[in-house]
């Protein structure tokens, strides 16, 4: 579990196929010193596996079918990366619970830039549009962030400059693809209001 507050940008190292499995390499500062094989790291929201470390490169196996449903796919060499580590017992959450599970990906349609304010609108498939509402949560690319405005298949999420520096939004531009999952807390009310088949 985590909690969508980064703890700092990686960048990408290496990618390489073996069949079905996918094995990716990113450089890292802080994580690294801390981390230990097997634990769970958030890599742009994604849930993974640490598999390896060598110098400050950290090292996970990736299934192909976690490549195909989320933006990894589009990784290349040198991109920056968002990196948490997972929420200990005890641990502050910033954000809100996030597991790292992407239910689908989003694409940036607009960017905004008005004096240190910036606003981004992502749209989705249509069928999760009743998962998000208007000053609720949502992680793009494991970003913690509120929604300013909701839509049927889009949302409005505001960036103070914080967060642009120290994400890999900052980084972003229009029609880039952000891995999102939605609030687990909408996921439960949804699955509640759905009828039931009995």
């Amino acid at each position: 579990m985590f909690t969508g507050i980064i703890k700092e940008l990686g960048r990408v190292r290496n990618i390489s196929g073996l069949g079905k499995l996918y094995r990716l390499q990113v450089a890292a500062k802080d994580i690294i010193d801390r981390a230990v094989i097997g634990d769970s790291i958030a890599l742009n929201g994604v849930c993974l596996t640490l598999t390896g470390k060598n110098g400050n490169a950290l090292s996970f196996d990736v299934m192909g079918e976690t490549m195909k449903r989320t933006n990894l796919s589009k990784l290349k060499y040198g991109d920056q990366v968002n990196l948490e580590d997972s929420l200990k017992v005890g641990g502050s959450l910033g954000g809100h619970f996030v597991y790292g599970h992407i239910d689908c990906v989003g694409r940036i349609k607009d960017i905004t830039r008005a004096l240190s304010n910036v606003s981004i609108e992502v749209i989705f498939p249509e069928r999760y549009g009743g998962l998000v509402v208007e000053k609720g949560s949502i992680a793009l690319d494991g970003v913690s962030l509120t929604i300013g405005k909701a839509g049927k298949n889009s949302v409005i999420v505001y960036i103070i400059p914080h967060t642009l520096k120290a994400t890999a939004l900052g980084f972003k531009n229009t029609g880039d693809d952000v891995n999102i999952e939605f609030d687990i807390i909408g996921k439960y009310v949804a699955n509640l209001a759905r009828p039931s088949l009995a």
